[in-house]
């Protein structure tokens, strides 16, 4: 029978990795994430999980390790924050070419400078081009559900893509919550054994990483785009038999109070339960506001996110990653892109907010709904500096 315990999320991050019976565990301690790593490797010492443990020498170390085993046949997972996700940077494009099943928990942290370990959606912006699956997580249970998804996702055989599943640094890594814990029995009715469709194998030589002239590269990179546009029907799949079997349902976009909303807000991560209450008070005044939560960051809803906003006036987009001169963030570059001809009278409002572990509060959500309505929203806004 699963259990209901308090936890810290990193630590039932852990426990997914281990219900999972992963293979290879290649990791360097950063901060937020290493409490992650540090009980993995606790529970490989202790045998409770049956798996190589590599303590590498660096992120880049780490998942090159992790390419190396995804290659081999094993289940692989790794995790890491920030500058250690930075260092890989170079190495992740070659996982996602490769289509290794390698699933990462990236627990968000400000990029420097200034140095900072608080959290912000800046490390893994920068991995948005890689063709990495890239999932968000905004509390500790669908953290653990989404790690033991990813290696389902990551592994089917239509996909064969690498897997990132987000959580905030501190706010949620480090934060004790009631998480349900599955047993081993209740999660073999999802799980899958692992079965490499390439693996590497001296009977049947393999080439991997190989050189590309003009005339191919162009040609592979349009199989990785295909392939995450592919995974999308596959991920869904994943979520709707996981509904079946545990009674969580999860979605690319979850939508909360919008059917009759003019005003809508737009989160990414944990910032969302903030705002969902901020929606409770606002309906409460009898202001008609309404949330999306992005789920799915890549590949990117586009459809769902039309949909979601069909009756809607105003969008409001609350992200924290900047894009350094190009006038927003990420987020918005993306929800701007998919109403580019398709709606023009969708006010779109891309507010930045909550860098570097900021505080964002109830509050904040409604003066962004006020202004909202109060005037025509700007394109862009970086809200809560100090001048």
């Amino acid at each position: 029978m699963s259990k209901r315990v308090g936890l810290e999320i990193s630590l039932a991050i852990a426990e997914a990795v281990k219900l999972a019976d992963t293979d290879m565990i290649a990791a360097y301690p950063i901060t937020p994430q290493t409490h992650i790593v540090e009980r993995l490797a606790e529970m490989v010492a202790e045998g409770e999980l049956k798996a190589a443990y590599i303590n590498a020498e660096s992120e880049h170390s780490a998942i090159s390790l992790c390419v190396g085993s995804s290659i081999a046949g094993a289940r692989t997972f790794t995790a890491t924050s920030a500058q250690g996700l930075a260092l890989m940077h170079e190495i992740m494009y070659i996982t996602a070419a490769l289509r290794l099943p390698i699933v990462m928990v990236v627990v968000n942290r400000a990029m420097s400078g200034p140095l900072s370990i608080w959290g912000d959606h800046s490390d893994v912006m920068g991995e948005r081009d890689t063709g990495w699956i890239q999932l968000f997580a905004q509390n500790g249970q669908e953290a653990f559900d989404m790690t033991l998804q990813a290696f389902r996702i990551a592994e089917d055989h239509r996909v064969l893509l690498p897997v990132i599943v987000n959580i905030d640094g501190f706010t949620l890594s480090h934060v004790i919550e009631p998480i349900e814990i599955l047993d081993q029995t209740e999660l073999n009715k999802f799980m899958r054994t692992f079965k490499p469709k390439y693996p590497l194998d001296p009977r049947r030589p393999l080439t991997f990483g190989a050189f590309a002239i003009p005339e191919y590269y162009m040609e592979a990179k349009k199989q990785v785009e295909q392939a995450i546009f592919s995974s999308k029907a596959v991920i869904e799949e994943v979520w709707q038999e996981f509904d079946k079997l545990y009674g969580r349902h999860y979605t690319p976009i979850e939508s909360y109070k919008t059917e009759d909303a003019k005003i809508l807000l737009l989160t990414l991560g944990g910032i969302g339960e903030t705002a969902q209450t901020a929606v409770d008070e606002m309906r409460e005044q009898g202001i008609k506001v309404g949330l999306l939560k992005l789920v799915m960051y890549r590949p990117f809803p586009i459809q769902e996110l039309r949909d979601a906003c069909k009756a809607a006036q105003t969008l409001v987009i609350c992200e924290r990653a900047m894009s350094i001169g190009g006038q927003g963030g990420p987020i918005g570059f993306e929800v701007r892109s998919a109403f580019y001809n398709h709606r023009t009278d969708l006010q779109i409002h891309d507010i930045i907010l909550g860098l570097g572990g900021r505080d964002v509060k109830v509050d904040d959500f409604k003066v962004l709904v006020k202004h909202a309505s109060e005037k025509k929203p700007k394109e862009y806004e970086l809200i809560g500096v100090r001048e």
